[in-house]
């Protein structure tokens, strides 16, 4: 096959595409440049698409031999996630940008791009597992390295999409290993941190980006009966759940922590209250992105629902119906907020997705 593999310039994806190469396929590596900003640099394990991170996807190509190019998708990204996380933070929802860039730009306009130029497929460094079964289907499942799953991220591309995906790293034992390989393949990038957090927040201060991308607009924080407790520069810079930095004059009556319950951006009001109110036995998710056909869900199905990328799954019983999916919890969740993604999994497979709204 046609191979384009995603190279970020870090370990995973030089790795990946290495072993895409040693498959028999015909790799040709591409690096999406996703900042507007030409002269970004890394801050040690923070921000991505910089210039250093396309130096090293380069030499990476070279050392493996393929061909390199890169694509500007700045314009894209900006428009569809960048766009979208500050929206949704406005609206009183928690996004999570990592969800959107890899439906909308590692698995929409990349696959796109790359299927008009004759590719059959795109491979990526995520830590995920797709088994093909007999009759040919495809399924998307956790990867063999728990500590470093990427399946909750990619539950929201769709079977059309993971019928033309490849994650050569699915099944291997650890990040030490990829690492390992990395050396033994003379790749520069064996030792090079990951990345986490926002990437386009390079020094990790997302409240910092919000209040300089959506200023400031004072308001009230009050309690779980309406009163004023507090005040807040912009109701969107908080998140359901949130304990630190609601700086609070004074404690609850009771002396216990209170936690951000509620946000209402519509009056500009954040609520807070005790630890207790924050616990749900009920979600509801709507435009759902489903990946098990021959599991219909259309009535109370046993599965496990997750709503972060590294939290626990929950048992629970789904229903879908339509663009809705409603999952009804077997033990409580605690801090959910509308905007996560909600993804559900049989086992190790993922079943399908969904954006919470309840």
């Amino acid at each position: 096959m046609r191979v384009l593999a995603a190279l970020s310039g870090g370990v995973d994806s030089a790795v990946a595409a290495a072993r895409a190469r040693d498959a028999g396929h015909d790799v040709v590596g591409v690096h999406m440049a996703l900042s507007r900003s030409r002269a970004e640099h890394r801050t040690g394990s923070r921000g991505c698409c910089s210039i250093e991170d396309a130096n090293d996807a380069r030499r990476a190509a070279d050392v493996l031999g393929i061909p390199y190019y890169v694509w500007d998708l700045s314009d894209e990204f900006h428009d569809t996630v960048v766009a979208d996380f500050l929206s949704e933070y406005a609206a009183g929802r928690t996004p999570n940008p990592c969800v959107r860039c890899n439906e909308h730009i590692k698995f929409d306009t990349l696959l796109e791009r790359g299927i008009a130029l004759g590719f059959d497929a795109v491979c990526t460094g995520h830590y995920a597992r797709i088994d093909v079964r007999e009759d040919g289907t495809r399924e998307l499942h956790r990867a063999a390295d728990a500590a470093k799953d990427q399946s909750y991220v990619l539950a929201v591309m769709g079977p059309d999409r993971l019928a033309r995906a490849m994650f050569p790293l699915g099944a291997v034992a650890s990040k030490a290993e990829v690492r390992a390989e990395a050396v033994a393949r003379g790749l520069g990038v064996s030792n090079k941190p990951d990345s986490y957090d926002i990437c386009f927040v390079a020094d990790g201060d997302t409240q910092g980006f919000l209040a300089r991308e959506l200023g400031e607009k004072p308001g009230e924080i009050v309690d779980e009966t309406g009163a004023v407790v507090g005040a807040h520069a912009g109701a969107y810079a908080f998140t359901v759940g949130q304990r630190k930095g609601l700086r609070l004059p004074r404690p609850a009556a009771d002396g216990a922590p209170r936690y951000v319950t509620g946000i209402d951006t519509a009056r500009n009001v954040v609520t807070v209250g005790p630890e207790t109110l924050l616990s749900v036995r009920t979600l509801t998710g709507e435009s759902v992105v489903w990946l098990a056909d021959d599991v219909p869900a259309d009535a109370a199905t046993p599965v496990e629902a997750q709503v972060r990328a590294h939290g626990t799954p929950v048992p629970a019983l789904a229903t879908r119906a339509g663009d809705r999916l409603t999952v009804e919890l077997e033990s409580p969740m605690r801090g959910v907020a509308a905007g996560q993604s909600l993804v559900i999994y049989r086992g190790s497979r993922v079943l399908g997705q969904a954006t919470i709204v309840r």
